[in-house]
């Protein structure tokens, strides 16, 4: 039982790491416009997820 919770974690320790990767190069390559105007929607984005979640 040990050893399907440790590989349970690995994967999913890998699983975040592969995605925080993709993120950070999709960042990376796309224009500052873009980028600014995702991080300027983000605040809307999580209050209507917490009203949602409510």
């Amino acid at each position: 039982m040990d050893y399907i919770a440790l590989a349970a974690a690995i994967t999913a320790g890998l699983g975040l790491l592969c995605a925080t990767a993709v993120c950070i190069v999709a960042i990376c390559r796309a224009h500052r416009a873009d980028v600014v105007s995702v991080l300027r929607a983000l605040p809307g984005l999580v209050t209507a997820l917490l009203r949602r979640k409510l």
